[in-house]
C-alpha cells in the first residue's frame, strides 16, 4: 500500500480545507459540539465553510513554523496532520501535533501510524501530542498510546493535563533526537 504524506501549500491547501468538517463532525461525537444555526461546527455566527476556511488559512501563511501535511493512500486524500513549532507550542516543545485525522475508511489498517511516524520523522526535537482523556476517546487514546510505544520503543512520557477550556487531556511527550527510533 502506498502511503504518503505532501505538505500542502496555497494551491492545495483546499484538500485539507474539504476535510476538515468531517474531522469536525468525527470530534463532536468525542466533546459534545453541535453544529451552529448554518450547520457549520462552528461556536460563532460563521455561516459558511468558505468562511470557516479563511480562519483556518493560518496554516497557510507561516511556512517553517506551521506544516500542514496531507496523508494519501494510493494517491487519494485519506487525511492529515497539522504541526506547530514555537511559538504555537504549548509547554515548550519543538513541535506539537495540533490535529490529525485519518478518514474512516483508513482506520484500523495501520495507515495513521504510518502517517503519524512519517510526519514525526520529517521533524526532529522535542514532540507533544495531547488527545481528550474521556472514556469515549479511548481508540485514540490506544492509538497514541501503541502508535508512540512501537515509534519510540517505550520511550515517551504520558501525563494528565487539566485544560481550562477543553477539560482533561492526555499529553504525550517524546524527544525523537535521542531514540532509535524502529
Amino acid at each position: 500500500m502506498d502511503i504518503t504524506i505532501e505538505l500542502t501549500n496555497e494551491q492545495t491547501k483546499f484538500i485539507i480545507n474539504n476535510l476538515y468538517p468531517m474531522y469536525l463532525h468525527d470530534l463532536s461525537e468525542i466533546w459534545g459540539f453541535k453544529p451552529n444555526a448554518y450547520g457549520i461546527f462552528e461556536e460563532d455566527e460563521t455561516s459558511t465553510l468558505a468562511e470557516q476556511n479563511k480562519v483556518f488559512d493560518i496554516w497557510w501563511t507561516k511556512p517553517g513554523v506551521l506544516y500542514p501535511y496531507l496523508a494519501r493512500v494510493e494517491g487519494i486524500p485519506a487525511g492529515f496532520a497539522l504541526v506547530a513549532t514555537p511559538p504555537y507550542t504549548p509547554h515548550g516543545s519543538d513541535f506539537y501535533m495540533n490535529e490529525f485525522f485519518i478518514l474512516r475508511p483508513y482506520r484500523g489498517k495501520g495507515i495513521a501510524e504510518h502517517v503519524a511516524t512519517q510526519v514525526m520523522n520529517e521533524h526532529r526535537g522535542t514532540w507533544e501530542v495531547q488527545t481528550n482523556a474521556a472514556e469515549i476517546n479511548v481508540r485514540a487514546q490506544q492509538f497514541w498510546k501503541k502508535t508512540l510505544a512501537r515509534y519510540t520503543h517505550g520511550m515517551y512520557q504520558q501525563d494528565t493535563l487539566e485544560a481550562d477550556k477543553d477539560g482533561t487531556k492526555l499529553k504525550f511527550t517524546l524527544n525523537n533526537q535521542i531514540v532509535e527510533l524502529g
